[in-house]
């Protein structure tokens, strides 16, 4: 059977995460409806990450085997006349090697986490975005996060139901890229792994506002790593300000 993969954008927010489940939408479940749409029997799709509930996406990447031989371009064409009204859209399309797979293939995920500080609430971008009414320090959150790069036990910074085998991960970049605005402050956090841990980021972001808002010292960050306790942990920062933006691989099938 021929394998495409999907580069996959969507909104978070009515969804219960990626993963399929049984009484409630997720956002795997609305392309393999869309699959079947096309084709009747087609087998269930695998994901590069599980996103979590209300957790957006703009570079996920899926992959999924069809009977017909599609054109790529048409394929794209039809999931999306299929994914309407949902907030999902297929990107991009394309022919992989029968051995590609979407997670196994891959060499490293990137993320992004959008703050945005003002005391006026959101309204174009409610729900993209961590609102928070309190300026932060860019400056004590990027020494705070120095600590956090490399490779380390990021026990204090997974979730106490995080499947993953070993809580030692290496953190390749983490970015905080402050953005100009009218009106308050928004601070982007662009993170680069192989592979997260569940909440990872989020409990990453979280911490990193303690420091920005002064409630913690930038070097309470390497304290809270070294001490592999959740409790040592920052606050877990909500799931509407979390953006996979991409998944890289040896070779990009998108290219």
């Amino acid at each position: 059977m021929p394998r495409f993969a999907l580069k996959i954008e969507y909104h978070g927010g009515p969804f219960a995460g990626w993963q399929r489940q049984a009484d409630q939408p997720s956002v795997q479940a609305a392309l393999e409806a869309a699959l079947r749409r096309l084709e009747p029997d087609a087998p269930g799709v695998a994901a590069a990450g599980r996103t979590d509930a209300g957790v957006h996406a703009c570079g996920q990447v899926a992959h999924c085997d069809l009977r017909r031989d599609w054109a790529p371009f048409r394929l794209m064409e039809a999931l999306n006349h299929h994914l309407r009204p949902a907030p999902v859209a297929v990107l991009a399309a394309a022919r992989v090697e029968e051995d590609f797979h979407a997670r196994f293939s891959a060499i490293e995920r990137r993320y992004t986490y959008r703050i945005i500080a003002r005391r006026a609430p959101l309204t174009q971008e409610a729900g993209l975005a961590w609102h928070l009414r309190h300026a932060l320090d860019a400056a004590a959150m990027r020494s705070g996060a120095v600590h956090l790069l490399g490779l380390h036990d990021f026990t204090t910074f997974r979730a106490t139901l995080c499947q993953a085998k070993s809580p030692v991960k290496t953190l390749d970049a983490l970015e905080i890229e402050e953005i100009a605005r009218p009106h308050g402050q928004e601070l982007r956090l662009h993170l680069r792994a192989r592979s997260f841990l569940h909440n990872q980021v989020r409990s990453i972001a979280g911490t990193l506002e303690r420091v920005g808002a002064g409630a913690w010292p930038p070097g309470r960050v390497a304290e809270a790593l070294a001490a592999r306790d959740r409790a040592a942990c920052g606050p877990v920062a909500p799931p509407q300000g979390l953006c996979l933006t991409g998944v890289g691989y040896p070779d990009d099938p998108f290219a």
